[in-house]
């Protein structure tokens, strides 16, 4: 059978196909019968007539397929990565939405190194998992209340949630605001974020003592210098002229 033949038939067989769509997929029906296996999902359908509207993916569908961790790519992992994974979505769905991909990573994560040095049930996964969220909400309160209650009794935990006693905790993390003024001892109004070292700020009196060194400086010496930064080879005069302005600067740091 040739291919002109064969196109023919494919031709034919496309002219004859029902007139609708998939109820599956919603792709055009392919089929000549009304009820079989469509080549686009390859499940069982039925033809819907060309009148009723095909069935669409809406944009809110989607929205809430990726807030739920589909379509993340995690759901296309192998065993038992998938396992995880699933596991996981279970419990990062009780997070706020913007930390929900770094706790699902958490999980999986944990998961997988203990898996690989021990074997794990499913009802140990769930335990890891339930053990991983607990202490994202453990840190995310120190974070922002500036409290750790983890380390207190239940009998003091207690206490202060009755008689209100957060103020009052001798473990309460401080927290300041960066834009917290501050008075030195000359009364000068500085915020604190200000007075925080940084490593890459410029020294002044260093920077000052260079520049008058530079301004005494000769030409020569200069020249040489910026040759070596560049990685350039000396002559064997830039050499000795070198050592001997080396020599003399030297012998002028002793001098009284």
């Amino acid at each position: 059978m040739t291919s002109s033949i064969i196109a023919q038939e494919h031709d034919q067989s496309h002219q004859n196909a029902l007139q609708g769509h998939c109820s599956r997929c919603g792709k055009v029906w392919t089929l000549t019968e009304p009820q079989g296996i469509c080549q686009w999902c390859g499940k069982n359908a039925t033809c819907q007539s060309s009148t009723s509207k095909p069935r669409r993916e809406t944009i809110r569908r989607r929205k809430r397929e990726q807030s739920n961790g589909i379509g993340n790519g995690y759901d296309q992992l192998p065993d038992p990565y998938l396992t995880y994974y699933l596991i996981a979505l279970r419990y990062a769905k009780s997070v706020p939405t913007q930390d929900m991909g770094d706790l699902l990573h958490t999980i999986i994560m944990n998961l997988a190194d203990i898996a690989r040095n021990s074997e794990l049930s499913e009802a140990g996964m769930y335990r890891i998992a339930s053990r991983t969220r607990a202490d994202y909400w453990r840190d995310n309160y120190r974070h922002t209340r500036g409290l750790d209650c983890g380390q207190c009794s239940n009998r003091q935990r207690h206490k202060c949630k009755d008689d209100f006693l957060y103020g009052e905790c001798p473990k309460a993390i401080k927290i300041e605001r960066l834009s917290k003024p501050i008075t030195d001892s000359e009364g000068n109004l500085t915020e604190l974020g200000d007075l925080i070292a940084d490593d890459t700020a410029l020294d002044i009196p260093q920077w000052l003592d260079i520049k008058e060194q530079l301004l005494h400086t000769p030409d020569r010496a200069l020249a040489i210098a910026g040759k070596i930064q560049d990685g350039q080879a000396l002559t064997n005069q830039e050499h000795q002229y070198l050592w001997r302005f080396r020599h003399k600067a030297q012998k002028e740091l002793f001098e009284p």
